[in-house]
């Protein structure tokens, strides 16, 4: 299986469910270098940290660092990724992260499970809708309400790559404790007025942008104080 060393964190990723860009990015270093930006510049120890979308783990085991691996979970839709991020916490020795394997969707999705599609890569996985280009298989995952993610840990920083979920989750109550939202965007997806409609949504629940952190598709808002 494929391992690669980013800022001192190894990770193994079945080969799979990687692409040549990919991998390009992972051999470089250059993998989700924006959101440890935004971590590195926000994080704090005992932060309790919510990781929507998470991948190799890469970015639940650099919060666990910072934070502390009992103060982190992360949610990841794949069931071989959610497989992989098992690994690599044991390899970097932060066990204690909290992994759960599902995707995140609004509190008014009412059923238990959600079509989730599955890509060579696997950051392009997502959500399924109508009909997608390169998709591998369309599964069934568990659907995890983001109000009872809120509840159950009760996070005062999340951090999101979700592809394009983020749009609808922008939308959701957001609870007084979340203090700090490091998210993607994904305009290719949604265009300008979904941009717009995302930024309003964040505002309403009480967010301000914040650029400390934010680059390009990587935005931070943090919560405005009274």
């Amino acid at each position: 299986m494929p391992r690669y060393s980013i800022d001192g964190i190894d990770l193994e990723i079945p080969h799979h469910c990687l692409n040549d860009n990919l991998e390009q990015q992972l051999q470089n270093e250059l993998y989700e270098w924006k959101e440890v930006n935004g971590l590195k510049r926000h994080l704090k120890k005992g932060d309790r940290v919510l990781d929507l979308g998470g991948g190799a783990g890469f970015i639940a085991i650099q919060a666990a660092r910072i934070a502390g691996a009992a103060n982190v979970a992360t949610v990841e839709a794949n069931a071989d990724m959610v497989d992989a991020i098992g690994r690599n916490l044991g390899l970097n020795q932060v066990e204690e992260v909290r992994v759960l394997h599902g995707a995140v969707v609004p509190d008014d999705f009412l059923q238990d499970s959600v079509d989730f599609d599955i890509k060579p890569a696997f950051w392009s996985s997502a959500l399924a809708a109508g009909t997608r280009k390169g998709v591998v298989q369309r599964v069934q995952v568990p659907a995890l309400r983001l109000s009872d993610l809120f509840q159950a840990f009760e996070p005062n920083l999340v951090i999101m790559d979700v592809e394009g979920a983020e749009r609808n989750l922008a939308r959701q109550n957001w609870p007084d404790m979340v203090q700090l939202v490091i998210m993607e965007i994904h305009p290719q997806i949604y265009q300008p007025v979904g941009i717009r409609d995302l930024f309003d949504d964040m505002s309403k629940a009480g967010f301000a942008y914040m650029p400390w952190g934010s680059r390009g598709n990587l935005v931070v808002f943090q919560r405005l104080v009274e």
